[in-house]
């Protein structure tokens, strides 16, 4: 094989590597109507709690500032970022600044809210406890647009 034979498989191999790294592997699923969060979001069930695990999977995306009110899950939460940036926040703490890579621990029964930053959208699988979220009052729109990214 000669050397341009070589560098076009190179090339022919890191091009379809990026291709597949950019590839958005799930849906936008359906769009949740806006009963406890602010924005478009929109929710793909991936698997749901059954007699053998006890716990659901889903990916939820976020349109720039979609947000959800104040809530917590009776049994727990794990938010895995696959995607843009957003803000997670328990009540009476700081808020953090979430992105790709990032994972949440969402205690039990420990309220919180989460989702996109102003100027992007943000992606992530949640798999969270069987059991209903409880949901409480709007996040203060005043302090989340004065959030420093």
């Amino acid at each position: 094989m000669n050397k341009l034979t070589k560098t076009l498989i190179a090339l022919t191999f890191a091009t379809a590597n990026q291709a597949f790294a950019n590839e958005d592997i799930f849906t936008y699923g359906e769009k949740a109507k806006n009963v406890h969060h602010v924005g478009d979001i929109w929710l793909q069930h991936l698997s749901n709690a059954d007699e053998n695990f006890d716990y659901n999977v889903a990916v939820a995306k976020s349109a720039p500032s979609a947000v959800l009110n104040w809530h917590f899950h009776p049994k727990n939460q794990q938010l895995i970022i696959i995607d843009g940036k957003g803000y997670y926040q328990e009540r009476g703490k700081d808020i953090q600044i979430v992105k790709k890579g990032d994972v949440i621990k969402c205690t039990p029964g420990v309220q919180h809210w989460h989702g996109a930053s102003k100027e992007e959208g943000v992606t992530y699988i949640a798999i969270s406890g069987n059991a209903k979220t409880e949901w409480f009052e709007s996040i203060d729109m005043a302090q989340y647009n004065a959030i420093e990214n």
